[in-house]
């Protein structure tokens, strides 16, 4: 799952070599950080956040067959 969130934002920012994921782990719900360059935030959101949320679909999609709730958090 990091892997796929790594390959979607490097595609989508000018500086790939900063995008960092994270995984937290609580319970039952696994949280991924993404952090990418602050010139490149924007990119990452989209358009009243478009672009965010349609990420944090496909990443919820990946999951789906997984015990576990899995969310994104853009930092």
């Amino acid at each position: 799952m990091k892997e796929l969130i790594e390959v979607i934002a490097k595609a989508l920012v000018d500086y790939p070599d900063e995008v960092r994921v994270s995984a937290v782990e609580r319970d039952h719900t696994i949280t991924y950080e993404l952090s990418v360059s602050p010139a490149d935030m924007g990119k990452i959101i989209g358009k009243q956040g478009r672009i965010a949320k349609a990420v944090r679909s496909v990443v919820a999609a990946a999951a789906a067959g997984k015990d576990k709730r899995v969310s994104l958090e853009i930092v």
